[in-house]
Formats: structure tokens, sequence, C-alpha cells
């Protein structure tokens, strides 16, 4: 930055580029606020968690972010960049590996896992590199998402339960109804707990004896499967918790499962925006007969447009949003009847 500075007020560089010695091995990534199981769709929100690798030798995190910040659609969405530096090119990807692994990313969708997938495969670590890395090997880069194992329920259910804040009553402190743990007089504890993650949920019922597989000591879950113990991280923010699960850091929340199918049928047929940002076109009305395909809606957000489309055949029921309105992600557009 210094040396930017001299340039800009006409002074020479006091290096030459043959002085420039070269040392090692550098690999740099760049973090970004995007899906990439979306066509690496831009992201916004709030960064509910939000946690950098430690520093140390031949590491580096250039960010401008922190844990609260809202990540908006009016910029750019990177968060920062990576660099690991190594004597040789395999303890760079090593030291790159180790620090996507500390990271600990919540509230929005980013990019590290995907990060994560290239840095740690095979013919990247062989250096087996071209532009068709990604399209050959997109299966194990870009996974379509699979059922949540039994196991990790499990642990999610445990995490969850035992990071519960203990509700206080002013009129008795240590009563045992605010432990939050299925405290029931004359029986064992126990408790029911309706749990949501990445679109999945499952219900499940936890007793005195399941403490035992797994215990929560600060931000580690340590659990106990076939004689197998492991650690993980999961860390708590409000109603959600976030669990480290086999590499990836996954959230975790409470839902009911009435309200649930409440919302859904009242949002069948709903067309909404797939992130925050500005109506700048709508090309239809209500009564309107459509093709799938046809364009429907054009959002605005972080310098790109997007184009809302329909899904199928039918008829512009209904439209919740007009030119110049800004919208949040999530929010009806467009409802559709199918013809």
């Amino acid at each position: 930055m210094a040396w930017q500075i001299r340039v800009a007020r006409g002074e020479a560089l006091p290096m030459t580029q043959e002085q420039v010695p070269l040392l090692g091995h550098a690999i740099e990534v760049r973090l970004y606020a995007e899906d990439p199981g979306n066509d690496f769709l831009p992201a916004t929100g709030r960064l509910e968690l939000y946690r950098e690798s430690a520093p140390g030798p031949g590491r580096r995190v250039d960010s401008g972010v922190e844990e609260g910040d809202e990540i908006s659609p009016f910029y750019d969405p990177m968060l920062g960049k990576l660099i690991a530096w190594g004597e040789d090119r395999e303890q760079a990807r090593l030291r790159l590996l180790s620090m996507l692994d500390e990271f600990a990313i919540g509230g929005l969708k980013t990019n590290i896992n995907f990060l994560r997938r290239i840095i740690g495969h095979p013919a990247f670590a062989a250096a087996e590199l071209d532009t068709g890395f990604i399209p050959r090997y997109q299966e194990q880069l870009l996974p379509e998402p699979s059922d949540l194992s039994d196991e990790f329920w499990q642990a999610a259910a445990q995490a969850f339960a035992q990071s519960l804040p203990r509700t206080l009553h002013a009129d008795d402190l240590s009563s045992p109804w605010g432990i939050g743990n299925g405290f029931r007089a004359g029986l064992p504890c126990e408790i029911t707990l309706h749990l949501s993650c990445e679109g999945q949920d499952c219900a499940l019922t936890l007793g005195q004896a399941d403490a035992h597989t797994a215990q929560l000591k600060g931000e580690q879950l340590l659990t106990e499967h076939n004689g197998l113990r492991r650690q993980h991280r999961a860390i708590r923010r409000g109603d959600r918790v976030y669990l480290q699960w086999a590499g990836e850091l996954r959230r975790i929340e409470s839902y009911d499962p009435i309200s649930a199918v409440e919302a859904s049928h009242s949002h069948q047929g709903g067309l909404t925006a797939p992130m925050n940002g500005s109506i700048v076109r709508v090309l239809v009305e209500a009564g309107q007969s459509v093709e799938a395909g046809a364009q429907l809606v054009v959002l605005e957000a972080m310098k790109m447009e997007h184009s809302i489309r329909a899904p199928h055949a039918g008829v512009i029921k209904a439209l919740y949003c007009q030119e110049g309105e800004m919208v949040s992600e999530g929010s009806a557009l467009v409802e559709l009847e199918e013809a």
C-alpha cells in the first residue's frame, strides 16, 4: 500500500522486477457470499457467525467483514481472501486446507465448502489443472444434496439440547423446569425436538441414556458411535446451532411442523425473490397467460440482473411487486396458477 501511494505521487518504486526474489509457493482463494449449488447466485443477509482461521506462519487473511455485518445487494459479495504460503506447493496447499477448516461462517450461503473440496481434491493436489477442472469433477465439487444420516441427527439434537440457555424464574432461581433438559417429576428426563437442517426435517426424542453418547463442552461436541469417538465444533447463535459435520458447518434450527405445513400451502404456486434486490422490470400483469420459461420479473442485485421465469405454463394469478421496489430474499413476487 505504501508503494502504491509513492507511485501515485510520481515516485519510483524502490525495487525493480529483477530484484524481486521467488521464494516458496503461495495459493490464494477468494471467499464469497454466494450459492455454488444455485449457479453461484450472490447471497445476501447477516453474518450471524464469522470466525477466521488462527494466525500463524505462512497464513494470511485479508477481510473486510466481521460477525454481525449485513451483506447487502449493492456491492461485490466478496468477504475476504485467504492466502497460504509454503516452502513448496504441497505445504501451501495443506496450510490453506487447514485455514479453510478453521473458518466458521453462518447466516448466509458462501463458497467455502466448494473451495475446500477444490483444495482437497487429489487432482488439485497433483496439479492436474486446466479450464475443464470444475466441469470434469463437478459431481465431487458440487455434489447433489443427500439425506442426512441418523448419526448426524442424533449429534445435532444433542448439540441443540445441551446448548439451550437456562430459563431463570425470578421466584425460584433453582427451578428444574428452567433447565431445558426435559425434566419430568417422578420420571426420567425426556425432551422431544423438531429440527430442520438444509431443507430436511427430523423429530427426535432424547432421554437420559442418550446423554452418554454425546457431551457438549464449551463449543466442542464429543460424540461416540460404535466405539469411535469424534469431536465436532458446535456453536449456538440465538435460536440456531452451527455444527461442524463431515468437514462442513451445518445450521440446525427448531421448527414447528404445523406452521411449516400451513406455510407450504400458502406459498403453493408462488415465485419468490432468490436474494435481496431491486425490481427493475415487471413483464407480466394479472390474468395474463404465460408459457414455461417466460420471463416474468427482472431483479437487479450486486451489479447483476436476474430473471424470474415461469417454471411451467399457467396464468398470472397475482403480482406482489412493482418496478423500483426493494424486495428481500424469499419475498413473494408472482403467483402463478398452473394451466
